[in-house]
């Protein structure tokens, strides 16, 4: 048996992680780390105490919105949001930690994560956003794309 290094372990956490969103067009799972220590977790969906997309239905699929546009008509937040927040909510500092998300952050997840002193992102999939790349470059935040791990 080999031992998966520090970044697939956490990158398989994320995808864990990603099971328990609520969202009915994509699983999205997010690992805020520092020091090889999990400080927060989060997922995609609907805030505490919303009733999930899968009894109110997708708004987004109701306009037939495009992935990776209008982020502001869902009813959901992405899961880099959710880890973010959590981190806020439990007074936890993740300045110079890194986020393990298994898709690549959007503009408004990349703006958050750069306010919040993370460091690096480490992801699998996910589209490609010129103006979030535009940013992510200025700002000195390090993306790293991480291939699939073989099985």
């Amino acid at each position: 048996m080999q031992r998966p290094s520090w970044e697939e372990y956490f990158m398989e956490i994320a995808y864990l992680v990603a099971k328990r969103s609520t969202c009915l067009r994509r699983q999205v799972g997010a690992v805020v780390v520092k020091n090889k220590n999990i400080l927060t977790t989060g997922y995609n969906g609907v805030p505490r105490g919303i009733t999930h997309c899968e009894v109110a239905g997708c708004i987004r699929e109701k306009l037939n919105v495009p992935s990776g546009e209008r982020h502001e008509l869902c009813r959901g937040l992405h899961a880099e949001q959710n880890a973010i927040i959590q981190a806020a909510y439990h007074g936890t500092s993740i300045a110079g930690a890194d986020l393990y998300c298994t898709n690549r952050p959007c503009i408004i997840c990349s703006k958050m994560i750069i306010n919040a002193g993370i460091e690096k992102v480490y992801y699998q999939d996910g589209y490609s956003d010129p103006l979030a790349e535009e940013m992510v470059s200025e700002s000195g935040l390090v993306l790293i794309k991480m291939e699939p791990k073989a099985k």
